[in-house]
């Protein structure tokens, strides 16, 4: 199947380029214009999809960023405890004294 499609594409160059031989100068370079113009706005469509999947990809990674600060600021917020701007995690508090040693 992929051998027909690249048989096919072959042709078609090749005709087109058999014509391009046929015609005048002033046809060429309008053929040669028209198939620039057309290379170019396929160059631009591939680098629109291309650009538009990376930004997607880093709305993606932003919003999952965010989740991740927002889990650890709420961790935080009920771990410890806050005096002013102090925060003091219930992990530093010393454990009760042992009275027997």
């Amino acid at each position: 199947m992929l051998e027909r499609v690249f048989a096919v594409f072959a042709l078609a160059v090749c005709l087109l380029l058999l014509v391009r031989l046929g015609v005048g100068a002033r046809r060429r370079h309008r053929i040669d214009a028209a198939l620039s113009r057309a290379a170019l706005r396929l160059r631009r469509l591939a680098w629109g999809l291309r650009h538009w999947r990376e930004s997607r990809r880093a709305a993606r990674q932003a919003a999952r960023a965010a989740r991740v600060a927002d889990a650890a600021i709420r961790r935080a917020r009920e771990r410890g405890d806050w005096d002013g701007n102090v925060y003091r995690p219930k992990s530093f508090r010393k454990p009760p004294r042992d009275k027997m040693h």
